[in-house]
């Protein structure tokens, strides 16, 4: 067997990039029916090109997790949660560009980011949370009800605050303005700075083929995740258009809604292996870490995303400000308000069980409700129990806030030396 020079074989690398290969397969059907120009049916393409997402989606995100190895501290976990939902972006900006020309889609981008805004929240933060203790119950053989997080988080939290705060301003106007799209993407490139000179160092705790393929000598490590990158990025930019068009024409042929056909099937493919990513470490006991992947992701969505819109928009024909219809405008107050919560019950860096159940539970009932009426409700109540924990947590609202703009981290706290503790 050939040996290479710094000890890995060629066997070895074939091995790693097994799942990767099997997943690329699965992708070539998309890609053929791109290249040709081939336009299946509406329910045939969602499949085909649906199935490409995902297949791409768990390349690209196994070669940002196989590229924690060769970047360090905070900067890692920020540029991951990028990469992880880059699909989705690639989804959301084909709509919002084409509604530049076809005002009729400006529905669609706004449906796609706030279903897959509320998804990471409802179903992704409180999942992780369940897993979590109910992991770590089982390993102390005793009732673990709160999720703690380490104190290096609040800076994320801090800066997911201020653009949650910020995205008020789009249900209270009415629209995505350029001005705001260029304030969130500054504020964006501010938290990646401050993710960079975070003194967060730990070693990656790599899991499934990611494992595998950050196991390989450096300079196989780096050829094979640089591909990964490049090809899951190629798969994901052919497959998008027609993806996202599918759903469109999918809905009409099938009589449905196709606001919420694009609003939850899209960001369901899309998101599915940053959910899967988050609940193996939760699974593993990595509760904390699961956790903080989804609020970096969550932070990447009020931010990047949003401020993208707008000019994807202006760049397809559109003018300065994306207008949203009433329907619109509701979804995106649902959407801040929901995070609002979440983050009110995350000012003490803890997660308790029945935080965990109350969001998914909201989640989950505005499907029974999906009216005008239904959805003011649920944003009434997101935003009653949202002042109720600021209030239980107020000391550390201010501290929050301030955080993504001090020049030195939090102190550890010797409280929180076990990231899950019984209350």
């Amino acid at each position: 067997m050939r040996k290479y020079r710094n000890g890995g074989t060629l066997e070895g690398v074939f091995r790693a990039l097994r799942p990767v290969l099997l997943l690329l397969l699965a992708a070539i059907p998309a890609v053929a029916l791109r290249v040709t120009g081939t336009h299946p049916p509406a329910l045939a393409s969602i499949l085909i090109f649906g199935v490409a997402v995902v297949a791409a989606s768990f390349v690209l995100a196994w070669a940002a997790e196989a590229a924690e190895m060769d970047i360090s501290g905070g900067l890692a976990i920020a540029l991951l949660a990028v990469i992880a939902v880059l699909p989705e972006y690639a989804v959301d900006l084909y709509f919002a560009h084409t509604a530049g020309s076809n005002p009729e889609y400006v529905q669609y981008a706004a449906a796609n980011m706030t279903g897959s805004n509320r998804l990471l929240l409802g179903l992704g933060w409180s999942s992780v949370v369940l897993i979590s203790l109910y992991v770590a119950s089982r390993r102390s053989g005793r009732s673990v009800k709160t999720l703690v997080l380490e104190t290096g988080y609040r800076r994320e939290l801090g800066f997911l605050a201020v653009a949650g705060v910020v995205a008020f301003v789009i249900p209270v106007t009415g629209e995505i303005h350029l001005l705001l799209g260029i304030l969130l993407l500054a504020f964006f490139a501010f938290y990646l700075y401050r993710a960079a000179m975070s003194e967060h160092d730990d070693e990656p705790d790599l899991i499934g083929p990611a494992a595998t393929i950050g196991a390989l000598p450096t300079l196989q490590r780096r050829i094979t995740v640089t591909a990964m990158f490049l090809v899951s990025a190629g798969v994901i930019l052919a497959a998008a258009e027609p993806f996202a068009d599918s759903l469109v024409a999918g809905g009409q042929a099938l009589g449905m809604d196709q606001f919420l056909l694009v609003q939850w099937l899209a960001p369901l493919a899309s998101e599915a292996p940053e959910f899967i990513v988050a609940i193996l470490f939760a699974w593993r006991g990595k509760g904390a870490a699961a956790l903080g992947l989804l609020i970096s992701a969550k932070v990447n969505q009020w931010t990047l995303l949003i401020g993208s819109l707008p000019i994807a928009y202006g760049i397809g024909g559109g003018g300065a400000a994306l207008h949203l219809d009433g329907r619109q405008v509701e979804e995106f107050l649902l959407t801040a308000t929901q995070t609002l919560l979440g983050l009110a019950i995350l000012l003490n860096l803890r997660f308790p069980r029945w935080a965990a159940w109350t969001l998914l539970g909201l989640f989950a009932i505005q499907f029974a409700v999906p009216g005008q009426t239904g959805r003011y409700v649920i944003s009434v109540i997101y935003l009653v129990l949202a002042a109720g924990a600021a209030i239980h947590n107020r000391k550390q609202l201010v501290p929050t806030i301030l955080a993504p703009f001090r020049r030195t981290e939090e102190p550890a706290d010797a409280e929180r030396t076990d990231e899950l503790v019984k209350v």
